[in-house]
């Protein structure tokens, strides 16, 4: 069973199907030696990570499994009700759906620092599933999308270096937490957690689904969050996703999304003054999300979605372009 946060040298990269296999194989049988016949919680947000995760939970301990899909009211527009249709209907899991919103959003009332808000919104994620957990018996493991590029960037990789960033499912849960957690794609970068999905038998879309952050929109509605900013953020983000699709580049992008700081701009609307936010779109492709590129967008895409957004969108009054790769710039902005 993996009980070390250290990918060891030796482990081979997952690239094909046979590799894939033997080591859903090798997580089958360390949950089910781990687990036992207890109930495990785990943490659905309908992104790539978490998906695999379930399904791999699924073949390894059936109806064991309860899938807890919060609503932080941080999501892309129409996301929790995509997770619902998905795996509530379609793949029919043990799915419990908690709308957090009120919850979450009060808490990050005023709160600026990108660390503080992660922090903030990793705790609450933990009280959540400890509810839900109380509701439930013999519930003692919380399962996680954990993977290894979480863990590189929120430790200290050398003497002398501060962590990038934390991330909700690494490490800071309660001392008197008594859920085990169980994680069994932690060792695997994002490519070969895809790999695995497709071995899982999977859709293809949902295996190579768009990244989505644990703390979702949080980190994204740059400084301290408001709700009308939120909304905008999300109605624009919506905005070129859709166009992405259109143009054939949501698969051919790894990442690609729309921040907005806590900042405004002069602009003119219907001949007056128009103070408005700024959207940021930012795409990049990378393979192990431990660099980044930059990936060209056409300038007649951009000019449309320009178009669209400070046309469509409440409180939008500037489209700006991120180019910027990592290094030296993360591929999100907090």
């Amino acid at each position: 069973m993996q009980t070390s946060n250290v990918r060891p040298e030796s482990m081979e990269r997952i690239t094909t199907k046979a590799l894939a296999e033997a080591f859903i194989e090798e997580q089958i049988k360390a949950v089910r030696e781990q687990v036992g016949d207890k109930k495990v919680l785990l943490a659905l947000s309908g992104g790539v990570d978490s998906s695999v995760v379930a399904a791999l939970l699924i073949k390894a301990i059936g109806k064991q499994l309860v899938c807890v899909h919060v609503n932080h009211g941080l999501m892309r527009k129409g996301e929790s009700e995509n997770v619902i249709e998905v795996f509530g209907k379609t793949l029919d899991a043990n799915l419990i759906y908690v709308d957090a919103t009120d919850r979450f959003l009060y808490l990050l009332g005023g709160v600026s620092d990108p660390e503080q808000k992660r922090k903030i919104i990793g705790a609450e994620f933990i009280n959540v599933f400890a509810d839900e957990a109380r509701k439930l018996e013999g519930v003692e493991f919380l399962a996680q999308g954990t993977i290894y590029p979480d863990i590189l960037e929120s430790v200290k990789q050398a003497e002398g270096k501060k962590a990038v960033k934390s991330h909700h499912n690494v490490g800071g849960l309660p001392q008197d937490l008594k859920f085990q957690l169980v994680e069994p794609v932690k060792l695997l970068f994002k490519d070969e957690v895809r790999v695995v999905g497709e071995a899982l038998g999977l859709p293809h879309a949902m295996v190579y689904r768009q990244p989505f952050p644990g703390p979702g929109l949080g980190v994204r509605c740059l400084g301290a969050i408001t709700r009308n900013r939120l909304d905008a953020l999300r109605e624009a983000d919506a905005i070129l996703r859709e166009e992405f699709e259109k143009n054939g580049l949501s698969e051919k992008v790894w990442q690609y999304f729309i921040a907005v700081p806590d900042m405004k701009s002069v602009g003119v609307k219907d001949e007056s003054r128009y103070e408005g936010w700024p959207a940021i779109i930012r795409a990049v492709n990378t393979t192990d999300a431990m660099t980044a590129t930059i990936e060209e967008i056409p300038y007649t895409l951009l000019h449309h979605i320009t178009d669209r957004i400070t046309h469509e969108v409440n409180g939008i009054n500037r489209v700006l372009l991120d180019l910027t790769p990592k290094p030296i710039g993360t591929i999100e902005w907090e």
